[in-house]
């Protein structure tokens, strides 16, 4: 099961997920009293929850269940590491959360509910299935014109929104498309690229510095705004 209010992780955690020939997603719950309603009629053997939701957080909704399944805390909060594990969970996951972490915390949740799944290393799919998976997930397509590119999510630098259109730039080209950030911003798979401004989306592995409210890629300057700063603060764990 996975609880978590932030759609970009389900989307992240469903991936891995489908890669582990061990798991089974049983249910998405978008915050705890979902997983409560769920729990009400259903078992499940390991839980992916994240901590800061609204009404009722990760950590109140551990307190409510009377039998406690495999829990592997996943969130942007280091500071809640210590205290996470006096209610026994199986492993605290800092998003964002690299596979091979991920293997490591579902490997460690397996080997403690000593199944038969146990008696041997968990299995993950061959190469060049997980291999499409992958480059499936690591791309998008983006129209110019009579022209549609294939960009992966590593080469993004920044998007940066002008009316009904909007510019992505990578360090090797620049694509204009005809399309809104909003519209643009739904389409996105990749939890490195942000919001971080009514005009700018950024890869945050491309950031070099911020420096007040300023981050600064490469040559580039661009404003973080108000109501985006907390989330990219949350994003970067700081």
């Amino acid at each position: 099961m996975i609880v978590d209010d932030e759609p970009l992780a389900h989307k992240v955690l469903e991936k891995y997920i489908s890669q582990v020939q061990s798991l089974e997603l049983v249910s998405n719950c978008k915050n705890a009293m979902e997983a409560i309603n769920y729990l009400h009629s259903n078992s499940v053997d390991l839980i992916f929850l994240d901590i800061n939701m609204p009404d009722l957080s990760g950590i109140d909704f551990l307190k409510t269940l009377k039998f406690q399944p495999q829990v592997i805390f996943t969130t942007a909060y280091s500071e809640f590491a210590m205290e996470s594990y006096e209610y026994g969970v199986t492993d605290y996951l800092l998003k964002p959360i690299k596979f091979d972490r991920f293997l490591k915390a579902v490997n460690r949740a397996i080997d403690t509910l000593g199944s038969n799944k146990s008696e041997e290393p968990i299995s993950v799919k061959e190469n060049n299935e997980q291999d499409q998976e992958d480059d499936d997930a690591n791309h998008i397509f983006i129209k110019q014109d009579s022209s549609v590119y294939k960009v992966k999510y590593s080469d993004f630098l920044y998007v940066e929104a002008f009316g009904n259109y909007l510019k992505v730039f990578t360090a090797d080209q620049k694509i204009v498309a005809r399309k809104t950030m909003a519209e643009f911003e739904k389409s996105l798979t990749n939890e490195n690229l942000i919001r971080v401004h009514k005009s700018y989306i950024i890869n945050i592995l491309k950031i070099d510095k911020i420096e007040l409210n300023q981050i600064h890629i490469g040559d580039k300057e661009i404003s973080i705004g108000t109501i985006y700063k907390s989330e990219l603060m949350k994003r970067l764990n700081l």
